[in-house]
């Protein structure tokens, strides 16, 4: 909806790639190609080139093939100015290197890399807060940012196969968890065995402005932002404490910014450490 307000989209390329091979990576996998489909209204050359541009930028970021795609018309089902943009990716990896999470301890380390911003999921409720409830203008710059509302929600979602790949290279990484729908409290747990959790030290990285203008504009608490949004934090790994300062520098030599923001426990859920967080 917000690519159609705009009349932008190339970054939603960009993003349906990304949601593909950011969760291949956290098997361990290294994505090998992808292939998409466009059900559209009517097939508007130009609208198309920029879809597949997106694409093909996001391809290029994951070092993984575009080897085909499918644009159908169905003017029967959606109007000339829609469409839906679906895709899929296949990696591979080793079977005795695929990541489980089942070497994960109490103790070990949580090492979160930055997102760019919203990323591809919690946009129902950026859509009620933001343009149903307060009505605001997509087009309009507001206090802390430098861009048009529109331009920050539509930031392109953080593709992390390069940093993950590079730290395969140089440690052993227990347990990965790609930060979507269901924010911090759906996401972490799936990466951790039974009968564990994880501490998360508040505070440990810097959260992007657009979360709290969500905040302050739909009356928010906190921790609801934690169970819809990534927060700033797009991927999850987890690593022996020894592993720490190794991580940190494989992920920032790929481009991304790497923070320590917390330990695995022994007990089950998603906890925060400074009271800011129920």
């Amino acid at each position: 909806m917000l690519a159609f307000l705009l009349d932008k989209h190339d970054t939603i390329g960009i993003d349906a790639v990304a949601m593909c091979v950011n969760d291949i990576i956290v098997q361990g996998a290294e994505p090998l190609y992808f292939l998409d489909y466009i059900a559209c209204g009517k097939a508007i050359p130009e609208k198309i080139e920029h879809i597949v541009k997106g694409i093909a930028d996001g391809c290029e970021q994951a070092g993984c093939a575009l080897i085909g795609g499918e644009t159908a018309e169905m003017p029967g089902l959606y109007n000339e100015d829609e469409y839906d943009l679906a895709g899929f990716s296949v990696g591979v990896a080793e079977k005795t290197k695929i990541v489980t999470g089942e070497m994960i301890h109490a103790g070990d380390a949580l090492i979160g890399i930055s997102s760019s911003g919203i990323h591809s999921n919690g946009f129902s409720l950026v859509r009620k807060v933001l343009l149903e409830d307060a009505k605001l203008d997509v087009h309009q710059i507001y206090d802390g940012f430098d861009i048009p509302l529109g331009e920050e929600l539509l930031k392109p979602t953080k593709i992390y196969v390069k940093a993950v790949l590079n730290t395969l290279k140089a440690v052993t990484i227990k347990g990965m968890a790609h930060i979507t729908g269901g924010g911090f409290y759906e996401n972490i747990p799936r990466m951790l065995p039974e009968g564990l959790g994880v501490e998360v030290e508040y505070g440990s990285w810097p959260i992007p402005t657009i979360f709290d203008f969500i905040q302050e504009k739909g009356s928010l608490e906190r921790k609801e932002l934690f169970e819809v949004f990534n927060m700033g934090i797009g991927f999850m790994m987890v690593v022996s404490n020894e592993d720490i300062s190794t991580v940190i520098d494989s992920v920032e030599a790929a481009g991304e910014r790497a923070h320590l923001i917390g330990k695995i426990t022994n007990v089950e859920g998603v906890r925060f450490e400074g009271g800011v967080i129920a």
